[in-house]
Parts: C-alpha cells; sequence; structure tokens
C-alpha cells in the first residue's frame, strides 16, 4: 500500500522516526481498528488512531450524545447532543482526517452481530463501561483470534491491558466471574475525573499502535493500572489459563444462545425456589446437586457430591443438568447458584431448579446444629 503526497506531508512526524518511517506508517494505513464505544474511553481512542492514519477505522454505539458527556467526551461539541455517538464520531473523524475511512454502526453490539462484524478489522478496542458487553466482546474476540485493548475507569483510577494476543490471556483469565449487580457502579453512578478516560483512552491507542508497527512491549500478560490523584502506575501480572480459552472458544457454535446480561447477574430476577440445608439433608437422595462453583474452590463434601459445571461455563454445559428431575445448584454463598438458575430459568425454561439457600458456608453451619 502506497502513501500518497497527502500521506507523507501530514504524516511526516511519523516518517521521520526510524522505528516507524516508510514501511510503518504504510502499514498503519493498511491496519483497520473496531472501537467498541464512543464515549470517554472511545473518544481518546478514535482521535488518536485517526490522527495517526489508520486506515479503517470502525466504531460501534447505539447511544446518543448528552450534555454530561461533553465533561470528558471531548471529540464532539454542544451541536452534537442529541445525536447518535456513532455517527457523530464518524463525522468529527473524517473532519479530522479525510485520508482515512471511518465506518459508523450506529446499533448494539449483540451475539447476533458480533462475530461477522470481528472477523472484518485486524484489532478490536474495548470502550464500554458494561460488563455484559466486556464479556460479549473478550468472547468474540477468542472466537474469531482478534487482539482485545481493554481499558476501564472508575473515579481516579484507570486500568489498561491487552488480551488475546499472541496466545496470551483473555478477559476471562483474570475475571471468571462478573461482579454482583451493583457492586462496582459506573461514572454516571459516582462520577468520574474528565480527564481520566482521555489519558486511559490514549493508552489504549497506543498499544494498538505498538502492536500494527511492532514496536516496544505490548501489554500482554499484565494489567497496568494508574491513579491519576497520586501520578503512580503499577503492573500486574496475568497468566493465561488455556483451559478458560478453550472453552470460551468451544462456545462459538453457541453464541447466539448466549445472555451475557443475565449473566452478569442484570436481567429482570425471576422467582427462584430455595432450599434450606435442613431440607436438603433429609432428602439428599431425591436431588441432583449442581455445583457452580470453580473446581478449585474449598470446602467440597462428600456429601455434597454432584456434577461440577462452573458458572462460567454453564451454556456450554447445560446439557448435563435434567430438566425430568429435581435439581439443587449450590455454590459458596448462594449468590452465583442463584444467577445460574435465573439464567437458565430466563433463556432455556428450566423449572426443576432449586437454590440452596446461604450457599455451602450456610450448609456447613447448619450441618452442626443439625448433628
Amino acid at each position: 500500500m502506497n502513501l500518497s503526497k497527502e500521506d507523507l506531508a501530514r504524516y511526516s512526524r511519523h516518517l521521520l522516526l526510524s522505528e516507524i518511517g516508510l514501511e510503518g506508517q504504510k502499514k498503519l494505513k493498511a491496519a483497520s481498528v473496531l472501537v467498541i464505544g464512543a464515549g470517554g474511553l472511545g473518544c481518546p481512542v478514535l482521535q488518536y488512531l485517526a490522527a495517526a492514519g489508520v486506515g479503517r477505522i470502525g466504531v460501534i454505539d447505539l447511544d446518543v450524545l448528552e450534555e454530561s458527556n461533553l465533561q470528558r467526551q471531548i471529540l464532539y461539541t454542544v451541536a452534537d447532543v442529541g445525536r447518535n455517538k456513532a455517527l457523530a464520531a464518524q463525522q468529527r473523524l473524517l473532519a479530522l482526517n479525510p485520508l482515512i475511512e471511518v465506518l459508523a454502526y450506529p446499533f448494539a453490539l449483540e451475539t447476533s452481530n458480533a462475530l461477522e462484524l470481528f472477523e472484518s478489522y485486524d484489532f478490536i478496542v474495548d470502550g464500554t463501561d458494561n460488563f455484559a458487553t466486556r464479556y460479549l466482546v473478550n468472547d468474540a474476540c477468542v472466537m474469531t483470534d482478534k487482539p482485545l485493548v481493554y481499558g476501564s475507569i472508575f473515579k481516579f483510577e484507570g486500568q489498561v491491558a491487552v488480551f488475546n494476543y499472541q496466545n496470551g490471556p483473555s478477559y476471562r483469565c483474570l475475571f471468571p466471574n462478573p461482579p454482583a449487580p451493583g457492586e462496582v457502579p459506573n461514572c454516571s453512578e459516582v462520577g468520574v475525573l474528565g480527564v481520566l478516560p482521555g489519558v486511559i483512552g490514549a493508552m489504549q491507542a497506543n498499544e494498538v499502535l505498538k502492536m500494527i508497527l511492532g514496536l516496544g512491549n505490548v501489554l500482554s500478560e499484565k494489567l497496568l493500572v494508574y491513579n491519576a490523584l497520586s501520578a503512580e502506575s503499577l503492573i500486574l501480572n496475568i497468566k493465561a489459563n488455556p483451559r478458560v480459552i478453550n472453552e470460551t472458544k468451544a462456545m462459538k457454535t453457541k453464541f447466539e444462545e448466549l445472555n451475557y446480561t443475565a449473566f452478569c447477574g442484570l436481567e429482570k430476577p425471576s422467582e427462584v425456589a430455595e432450599i434450606s440445608p435442613e431440607m436438603l439433608f433429609e432428602n439428599l437422595e431425591k436431588y441432583t446437586l449442581i455445583d457452580v462453583r470453580e473446581t478449585w474452590e474449598q470446602p467440597r463434601h462428600k456429601a455434597l457430591e454432584g456434577i461440577d459445571i462452573p458458572l462460567p461455563r454453564l451454556i456450554l454445559w447445560k446439557d448435563k443438568i435434567p430438566k425430568d428431575k429435581p435439581v439443587v445448584v449450590l455454590c459458596a454463598k448462594g449468590i452465583r447458584s442463584k444467577v445460574a438458575i435465573e439464567q437458565l430459568q430466563n433463556q432455556f425454561g428450566y423449572t426443576n431448579l432449586m437454590n440452596l439457600t446461604g450457599g455451602i458456608k450456610n450448609w456447613d453451619a447448619q450441618l452442626l446444629k443439625i448433628k
């Protein structure tokens, strides 16, 4: 791919760098990046990738711009309030750099469109602010073998990492399970320092450029944590979990069946039947037991031996759960098991499931009383 006279003039400061030069700029022009979300993180990512000359940039966002967004989403102006963010971003980016291609997708990212969309890009950048979409984005990247640049912000602190890069870890290797609903509020609930997404988004864009150009050390197998108040950062090491990655890949054939809202416990709760430790103890032989804890979690009780189906693999292994006999689902405290039951009931029509009230910890406490 050759550079035009306009390219040579615009990117002259890149061309002066021996580490980039003409060949590096050609790589940028030939590259394609899809940015999920055109909000606080997406804005700086999009601006810097466009300015750097990345040849094809996609931006997907269903939301419309609100006045409160302008405190940190500086790609936009007051004139953009009420407009779809993806379409507004496309217009602003082409005004910044008409030498590139910018594609806008003014709709939600869903299991029905993610794989096809991801297949047409080299790199994926996550600029979202909710866990359901983060897990969806991660899984689609693993299934399509696309590197994922992750970023998140909370009040005065941000995180950056690169997942699924050269056999490196995925997001699920770091966070196998989502937090409980309401445990981690978003910026609309607790606020965020306006410059923080600019800092973290610029770091995300930097990781994309490094991968395209083959420069430096990519933040794979690492999580960078930045504190805006102290101007300090630390880097945590992350290990790849081949089992988790392979199980995610295996879900590709069932991807459109997955309900990430239910997985994160955000779907409108359904009625979940409960069974007390005392009642279960007296009628153990009547029930099939499903343990949704991770296989390494303790304690393990011989009386509660059943089928191990860790929550992240629930959909993949759901066929192991019978529908024609009573089933008790259990975990450490009865929280994940309730999420599992709600997902199975809402998505797959199970009507025979009960939650062990209080989980294994309550079983241990009540069993002492029973004995």
